[in-house]
């Protein structure tokens, strides 16, 4: 299957059904009077995280989707029926923005978070709703509004613990398939890999962490040059960055200055990419002496503005002292995902707080209405 991390498609909610206008009529009722019932809502597009798909391929043949539209009301006091709501699978890790706007409505990070994208049209009411003791035979009814209508951007972010990032021909596809099951392209030529890939990498007490090997980056990638801004968003979400230098270059080029140019790139892209926790390591550790890569490492320690954590002098071809890197991303990785669960209990608790907070308030003014629960805490809505 085709990696199509991109897409561009347009939902419509439905619109609300009208409402009625119909008076009683039966033959031994003296009193008849308003029965109008009202229109149905419109259905609403929701966007729901599924674990059992890994690109948005399927979005760059279909693009336009619609719910259903509410039905009109009708006598009897009968309401029109619901519009069907319409559900779209995404990847997990797939981002949503409004094409036209810019605004992000939502980042589906988790199997199963759920996002409404359109909401449907309200329904429209009846003329029973304007009856009164002054209006014994209104004809008022009103209409259905519009649903809502977007043009969506879909991005698919990879959600992995470890990004690899590097120039092209650093070595990261190999690395990846001495670690991982992942069968990358390995050639001796740049841009081998052109789409990203992920591996299990599996250490010691049955512990892992996902990695991922993003295609090599060039000068200017922040700002476009080649797929830049498509390469670089893959490493939004990964906790870990591995920078992989090459210390012996195809192209003869300076490598402490290369390894530079990927630092500036990450600046240029995004101080939160720039900041995350990163480990250097200097590949091809088989082509060059020892003593070549230890003063290697001693430059670039020295110039990088951002220090890694730990520095490694490796072989990917040959496995050379992978292990050790690999335990140390194992611990990394861990520390952070503790951190993270730690900042996510926090945020929890303010919410609960706030949400108490806003119940009560809805209650001295008996008005529970005005805390939306409607949908359960399993979707996300927009602000």
């Amino acid at each position: 299957m085709k990696f199509v991390d991109e897409a561009i498609i347009r939902v419509e909610a439905g619109d609300g059904g009208n409402g009625c206008v119909s008076f009683r009529r039966e033959k031994y009722v003296p009193k008849g009077g308003p029965d109008g019932g009202d229109g149905g809502n419109g259905g609403n597009v929701y966007i729901i995280a599924d674990n059992n798909l890994n690109t948005l391929v399927d979005y760059k043949f279909t693009k336009f989707y619609k719910a259903g539209r509410g039905e009109n009301g009708s006598s009897a006091d009968c309401t029109g029926a619901r519009g069907e709501d319409i559900i779209l699978k995404v990847p997990v890790g797939t981002r949503i923005s409004d094409e036209q706007t810019g605004e992000v409505l939502g980042d589906l990070n988790q199997i199963g978070q759920k996002l409404c994208v359109a909401r449907g049209g309200r329904r429209g009411f009846g003329n029973t709703h304007f009856k009164s003791p002054t209006n014994r035979a209104p004809r008022q009814k009103t209409n259905g509004t519009p649903g809502e209508r977007r043009v969506l951007l879909l991005e698919l972010l990879l959600v992995a613990d470890v990004g690899l990032v590097g120039l092209p021909n650093a070595g990261k596809s190999t690395f990846i398939r001495a670690v991982s099951a992942a069968k990358p392209k390995v050639a001796d030529y740049p841009f081998t890999t052109l789409v990203p890939n992920l591996g299990v990498v599996k250490t010691a007490n049955q512990e892992s962490f996902v990695i991922a090997d993003v295609p090599g980056l060039i000068e200017g990638a922040s700002e476009g040059a080649g797929l830049g801004h498509r390469f670089l968003r893959h490493l939004e979400r990964c906790r870990v960055l591995v920078h992989l230098v090459d210390m012996k270059p195809v192209d003869e080029s300076n490598v402490v200055e290369n390894a530079l140019i990927i630092e500036n790139e990450l600046k240029e892209y995004a101080t939160m990419l720039y900041n995350k926790p990163r480990f250097l390591v200097l590949n091809k550790l088989d082509l060059v002496s020892e003593q070549e890569a230890i003063a290697y490492r001693d430059e670039l320690l020295e110039k990088l503005e951002v220090k890694p954590l730990k520095c490694f002098i490796i072989s990917g071809m040959h496995k050379q002292n992978i292990n050790e890197l690999l335990y140390a991303l194992q611990e990394l990785v861990d520390e952070v995902k503790k951190q993270e669960q730690e900042q996510e209990q926090n945020d929890l608790a303010e919410d609960f707080v706030w949400t108490e907070g806003k119940k009560e308030a809805a209650h001295l003014y008996d008005d529970y209405d005005s805390v939306d629960e409607e949908e359960g805490p399993e979707f996300i809505y927009r602000n």
